[in-house]
């Protein structure tokens, strides 16, 4: 047992509901809040990696991730303290409703975290043919638990200054609180949307006027000094007895393993949490990060790492990178450990088929993949590890979290090699995920390192048992 004190400030931006603008009222808060020299730690809560790209950028840092579904309160604790260490304040957006979770007692909830963290909660509500209602909702939110510091509104889609005006004195009067701000209808589109979720920030060099828009949104609509001020007036929570989950050598950085692990990062490749990566690094590995898109082939490595991502869109400069697929082929066929999630999967199959079109890919897994205009995997997962494989002993249980649209168009490998078997969630083919063959294990699955702490660990050692067993004979 450690003993941690955490002493918050932070806000949490929460909303009824997803679509009420929380995403535009944090990213343009940090902004703008950074831009007058505060130094903010940015937080997502919920399994996300766009919205935590554009947080990310806003606040100039990387944006971690205080989901209490994959990561225990422990190691959320301990994460949330460490990070804001050298911050002026803490800005954490929410995931759908304030109360929203995956069971009936909120333990996932926003309002759970808000608890778990002791810090207040701003509600972002999108008051659109609405008046005095807005003001029952707000106190609903506030009675339904008591317990949960809902200590702003910011309104949102407001139609002029009498609709504010109304609103403002009725949330006033009824709750007690005050409005933040007050967003009007914006005619313009600040941030363009993909799937159910916004476009990737490295998929646009344009990103950064976005930001500023943002920043210039809040600065003109948001009492930033009154945010600040119900960030500072956050509990302070005492000694809380931190059983912290994540090997202390990862924790501590003490553990030098001189490996060199292979990390696909561009715009077709993107989705990592910034934690899995500290992980290996603080595990002493040597990460290298590589493109299929712009790289000609591979660099020494000692394993790969292949997040998601979107390489449908990407489908054609990846195909006729011809001598880099042959290359990773190659390598897996000779042991190179590989760990895919989702976008890497379907980078690791035999084709993409697209409409009318097929793009060729590695060819490692016997897979052909296609796409739907729904998701065909969207929420948290729980998978438990019936069946060997390089990375987690069998009996292990992996929570995580799947969002795709894709799906096995063609299977032709063996039932065996799925060695997850899905309790929640969808997976690969008949509840069932994680493709293992030789050193590569590929999932649907995402998992994050605070939550999978033996992932790191697994990918650091396979990685050094390749090294010392291939020296000199790369690609040979």
């Amino acid at each position: 047992m450690q003993s941690k004190s955490i002493d918050s400030s932070g806000i949490i931006i929460s909303a009824l509901s997803g679509g009420s603008g929380k995403t535009l009222v944090s990213i343009g808060i940090i902004a703008a809040l950074n831009r007058i020299g505060k130094k903010v730690a940015p937080f997502k809560k919920g399994p996300d990696y766009i919205d935590a790209g554009w947080l990310a950028l806003a606040a100039g840092r990387p944006c971690l991730n205080l989901d209490t579904f994959i990561i225990d309160k422990y190691s959320i604790l301990h994460s949330f303290q460490t990070s804001t260490i050298k911050a002026n304040i803490a800005v954490i957006e929410g995931n759908r409703g304030l109360y929203d979770g995956v069971d009936i007692f909120g333990s996932t909830s926003t309002a759970n975290l808000a608890k778990l963290l002791k810090i207040p909660v701003v509600i972002c509500i999108d008051c659109t043919k609405a008046t005095r209602t807005i003001a029952a909702l707000v106190s609903g939110c506030m009675h339904f638990d008591p317990d949960v510091a809902i200590k702003g509104v910011i309104l949102n889609r407001i139609a002029g200054s009498r609709h504010e005006n109304i609103i403002t004195r009725c949330i006033e009067h009824y709750c007690g609180i005050p409005v933040v701000g007050a967003l009007p209808k914006l005619e313009m589109q600040i941030f363009p949307e993909r799937h159910m979720g916004l476009v990737p920030t490295p998929e646009h060099e344009w990103a950064k006027d976005s930001i500023k828009k943002a920043a210039d949104i809040a600065k003109k609509y948001i009492n930033l000094d009154l945010v600040v001020k119900i960030a500072n007036n956050a509990e302070t929570q005492g000694n809380i007895n931190a059983n912290i989950k994540l090997d202390n050598r990862i924790l501590q950085g003490s553990f030098k393993c001189h490996t060199k692990i292979g990390v696909f990062l561009d715009s077709a490749f993107q989705f990592y949490y910034p934690e899995n990566i500290t992980a290996l690094k603080k595990l002493g590995a040597k990460i290298i990060f590589i493109s299929p898109l712009e790289n000609k082939s591979i660099p020494d490595v000692d394993a790969i790492y292949i997040g998601g991502g979107f390489p449908e869109t990407h489908a054609e400069q990846l195909s006729n990178n011809k001598i880099f697929k042959k290359e990773l082929a190659l390598l897996a066929e000779q042991g190179l450990p590989i760990y895919a999630e989702c976008g890497g999967l379907m980078y690791l199959g035999q084709q993409l088929v697209l409409g009318e079109k097929t793009y060729e890919m590695t060819g490692v897994l016997p897979a052909v993949f296609g796409f739907s205009k729904k998701p065909k995997g969207h929420g948290y997962t729980i998978a438990h590890v019936k069946g060997n494989n390089p990375f987690f002993k069998t009996g292990t249980t992996l929570k995580g979290h799947e969002f795709h649209y894709s799906y096995i168009l063609k299977w032709s490998g063996n039932d065996k090699d799925l060695v997850f078997s899905m309790k929640k969630g969808k997976g690969i083919i008949k509840k069932k995920d994680g493709i293992s063959y030789k050193n590569v294990l590929a999932t649907y699955t995402h998992i994050h390192a605070l939550g999978v702490p033996e992932w790191a660990e697994s990918m650091v050692n396979i990685a050094i048992s390749y090294k010392e067993k291939n020296k000199g004979n790369r690609l040979s």
